[in-house]
């Protein structure tokens, strides 16, 4: 088993974040991902003496590190908004999002970048698409509201997501986590997540060592490895490019194992979360265990 590949999954924080470290156990997980925090609501309690006092405890139970953990943020914010009252509804959350890591004194917070709703200026078919205003604008709001939650918070890194394209959200090409990145001030405290479904449904292939090898050195020349900060470990339900959404069990859709063989071997994902978010459950403990088995 290798020391520097440490896969896991978005556990279940029910009946509190205290018993996530406790579900990534029965797994065998050596990293995980959870919410902190109810992700279908804005608001959310701050968390009770004792309710940390057992984290602390049943993280240091599980061996698992803070830098392996992966907290995700509610899926009510869109640091894009194009609305006033609602990017600022967006904004105060995903601040108190990053305080609540700090109080669980974890460095980094995953979260999908955001969308323009198609309420933004209107596209121009003849403009390359990252001069399409509307997206323009929208990842410069993206950019402006990490800033001021980098400004609020302490220590705790910015983890964009790529995202498959779906809709009007942002984020599903390297063009755009790399504009974003650069107009943030603090670079140690931003960084990636990649998701191999978004990935690969948003037209990046990582099926064959040739197509793989591709992509991950576009990554590095556009984005640059340094940022790379975590990953969803998923096989896709929809074809390449099909800019849809739908997770798969590994080997189960049209990514097929390889691409996981690469990544299990692969030294840009070393020492960072590797994190399941495939539809079934009860196969985590499985698929994890497939995973270190991939590495040679």
């Amino acid at each position: 088993m290798s020391n520097n590949k440490f896969f896991g999954a978005h556990v279940s924080a029910e009946g509190g974040v205290q018993n996530a470290p406790l579900n990534a156990m029965q797994i065998g997980a050596k990293a995980f991902a959870l919410f902190t925090k109810n992700q279908k609501r804005w608001d959310a309690k701050p968390f009770e003496t004792k309710t940390l006092d057992e984290w602390f405890a049943n993280l240091e139970k599980s061996g698992i590190l803070p830098k392996h953990i992966l907290p995700h943020d509610s899926y009510l914010i869109n640091l894009g908004h194009p609305e006033e009252d609602k990017l600022l509804k967006s904004r105060e959350a995903f601040i108190d999002e990053m305080k609540r890591c700090e109080t669980l004194k974890l460095d980094r917070l995953n979260f999908h970048p955001g969308s323009h709703l198609q309420k933004f200026s209107k596209k121009d078919p003849n403009l390359d698409e990252l001069t399409y205003s509307a997206e323009i604008e929208c990842l410069e709001t993206i950019a402006e509201s990490i800033n001021r939650a980098l400004d609020a918070t302490k220590g705790i890194i910015a983890v964009i997501e790529n995202t498959a394209g779906q809709g009007s959200n942002l984020g599903y090409t390297f063009e755009h986590l790399a504009y974003i990145i650069d107009k943030v001030e603090d670079k140690s405290r931003i960084g990636v997540c990649i998701d191999t479904c978004h990935m690969f449904t948003s037209g990046y292939d990582i099926r064959t060592r040739e197509a793989y090898d591709k992509t991950w050195n576009a990554f590095d020349k556009i984005v640059g490895r340094e940022f790379l900060k975590g990953m969803h470990i998923n096989d896709s339900k929809p074809p390449l490019g099909a800019k849809v959404d739908r997770h798969e069990s590994l080997g189960l859709g049209h990514i097929g194992i390889d691409a996981f063989s690469f990544i299990a071997n692969d030294e840009r994902m070393d020492d960072i979360p590797l994190i399941l978010e495939t539809p079934n459950e009860s196969l985590w403990a499985d698929e994890i265990r497939k995973l270190y088995s991939l590495v040679k």
